[in-house]
């Protein structure tokens, strides 16, 4: 079925859309194809898919699993080795939640540098 609109871009609210965007740039391995002070976009040279950053002045981070700024939306990943990745997301400058959803092994959830929840998960 042909939609009225066609997809172009995910933006995330921050206060530093250029480090936000260096964070998913090594995450994704996807390049900058725009940047400038208040907006900067990558784009997977794969596909069509792109992520844009955009400098919010008063920006609060969302709160999760609930809160007076409860998340809106979070980005799934999905990895080969969960220890292998969180290690590297932990040097890209993420921080592991210190809630965790318990009945899963393959499912962990980590806060990007601006304090946006995502998740690492293994593939079913």
């Amino acid at each position: 079925m042909k939609g009225i609109a066609e997809y172009h871009s995910t933006v995330i609210d921050c206060p530093d859309p250029k480090k936000l965007a260096d964070f998913y740039s090594r995450l994704f391995g996807w390049p900058v194809i725009y940047d400038e002070d208040d907006w900067v976009v990558l784009k997977d040279t794969g596909s069509s898919m792109r992520l844009a950053f955009q400098r919010v002045g008063d920006f609060r981070p969302p709160v999760w699993p609930e809160g007076e700024r409860p998340q809106q939306l979070h980005i799934d990943t999905v990895v080969d080795d969960l220890d292998a990745a969180e290690e590297q997301v932990l040097k890209f400058g993420a921080t592991k939640h210190e809630v965790q959803p318990s009945e899963s092994d393959n499912f962990r959830v980590y806060l990007d540098p601006a304090g946006h929840p995502f998740c690492l998960t293994i593939a079913d």
